[in-house]
C-alpha cells in the first residue's frame, strides 16, 4: 500500500493538519479501505479533523492496483475525563464514552488511551507588567519540559509590543532543558501587549510539528494593547486546528489590563483548562499538572452524520459513565469548523 497525503501547503508526509486530502493504493484489493484509514490513523495517533474524497476504486492499466479515494471527515479528539473530585480518570473503553455532535449522537470508529509525544508551545507575555513574575514563570516552564513525554517537540513564543520565537532560526523545537532556558529568558519585559499577535504566531508554527497532538500553553493576564489581529480572529484560526490550549493567569487584582475573559475562552473552545493562581509560587505545580493532563488524554475518532462541507460551525458533547466512578465530566473542545467546499455555501441553515 502506498499512502500520499496532501494538504493546501503540499505533501505533509506523517504530519497531520487540520485539511487532509488522502489517496490510498493498494494492491490486489477490491475494498476494506475505510478499515485500512482507521489503521493508517491508529498507527499515527492522529488528533484533527480530516477531510477525504468519496469512497471510488480505480483500476490500473497494470491490472492488479486500486486507487481508492474516500469521502469522509474523519473527527479526531482529544479528552480529558474527571470524576466529581476533579481528579483524573484513565482506563476507561470505547463502550464508557458517547460523542454528540450538534446533538445527534455519533459511532465511535477509533479509540485509544495511551501517552503519545506532542508538539507544544509555550507562549509568554513579556510585557512590562509581567517583570515580577518572570523568574517564576522561566522555572514553571521548565518543570513543564522535565514532566513532559521524552519526544515531545518545545517551542517558545515571546511577545510584548512584538512577537518572536525564542529559538534559534535554525532550531524549530527542543527538547533540552539549557535551549529553552535561554529561549524565555533573552527577552526583556517591558512595552505593551500583542497577545492575540503572540497566539496567531503559535498557532501557525504548531503546524510545522510532526507530533499529531497539538499543545499551546499561554502565560498571560489576558489584556492586549498592541495587536493588529482580533480576538475574533485567532480563536476563529484556533477553531480551524486541532490545538488545545491551557492558559495561565498571572495578574494582581489591580492589574488594570487582567482579562480573564478572554483567557477562559481560549481553554473552553479549544479544549483545554484555564488556571489562576493565587500566587506566582503556584506556576510550577500548575505546568506539572498540565503535563499529566496531556498524558492521560484519550483519543476518539468517529466520521460525522452530516457528511456536508459547508463551513459551519459544529457542537461537540462527549459524555462517560462507568460503574463504579460515579458522575464523570469529560473535558474537549466545544466544537469545530467543518472545511467548506467552494460553491456549498450553507447548507445546514447556520450562520
Amino acid at each position: 500500500m502506498t499512502v500520499a497525503a496532501r494538504s493546501d501547503k503540499g505533501v505533509m508526509g506523517m504530519r497531520c493538519p487540520n485539511l487532509f486530502i488522502a489517496r490510498f493504493r493498494f494492491k490486489n484489493s477490491g475494498g476494506g479501505a475505510f478499515l485500512c484509514l482507521l489503521a493508517l490513523m491508529s498507527a499515527m495517533n492522529m488528533s484533527c479533523v480530516i477531510r477525504a474524497q468519496n469512497v471510488q476504486s480505480t483500476q490500473s492499466n497494470s491490472g492488479d492496483d486500486y486507487t481508492l479515494k474516500l469521502n469522509s471527515d474523519i473527527v479526531m479528539l482529544s479528552a480529558t475525563v474527571l470524576d466529581r473530585h476533579n481528579a483524573l480518570v484513565s482506563g476507561l473503553s470505547k463502550d464508557n464514552f458517547q460523542i454528540y455532535e450538534d446533538g445527534v449522537l455519533q459511532q465511535i470508529k477509533y479509540f485509544s488511551h495511551e501517552d503519545i509525544p506532542v508538539t507544544v508551545g509555550i507562549v509568554v507575555d513579556n510585557s512590562g507588567s509581567m517583570q515580577p513574575k518572570r523568574a517564576d514563570v522561566i522555572a514553571s516552564a521548565l518543570a513543564f519540559a522535565r514532566s513532559s513525554n521524552p519526544l515531545d517537540q518545545i517551542f517558545v513564543v515571546n511577545f510584548n509590543d512584538t512577537v518572536s520565537l525564542g529559538l534559534p532560526a535554525n532550531i524549530a523545537f527542543t527538547d533540552q532543558p539549557d535551549v529553552l532556558q535561554k529561549a524565555l529568558s533573552q527577552i526583556r519585559t517591558i512595552g505593551q501587549t500583542a497577545l492575540y499577535d503572540g497566539m496567531a504566531a503559535a498557532l501557525d508554527h504548531l503546524r510545522l510539528g510532526n507530533r499529531d497532538k497539538k499543545v499551546l500553553i499561554l502565560l498571560s493576564d489576558g489584556g492586549d494593547d498592541a495587536s493588529k489581529r482580533s480576538l475574533a480572529q485567532v480563536i476563529g484560526m484556533a477553531k480551524q486546528s486541532s490545538a488545545i490550549i491551557y492558559v495561565i493567569g498571572i495578574f494582581d487584582e489591580q492589574d488594570a489590563d487582567r482579562n480573564p475573559a478572554v483567557l477562559r475562552r481560549f481553554a473552553r473552545e479549544t479544549g483545554g483548562e484555564a488556571f489562576f493562581p493565587e500566587s506566582s509560587k503556584e506556576i510550577t505545580s500548575i505546568c506539572e499538572e498540565i503535563a499529566r493532563d496531556i498524558r492521560t488524554q484519550y483519543s476518539l475518532a468517529y466520521v460525522p452524520t452530516i457528511a456536508k462541507l459547508d463551513g459551519s460551525y459544529r457542537v461537540l458533547d462527549i459524555r462517560a459513565s462507568a460503574p463504579g466512578h460515579g458522575h464523570l465530566s469529560v473535558r474537549t473542545r466545544a466544537g469545530f469548523t467543518v472545511p467548506s467546499t467552494p460553491g456549498a455555501g450553507n447548507q445546514n441553515g447556520r450562520p
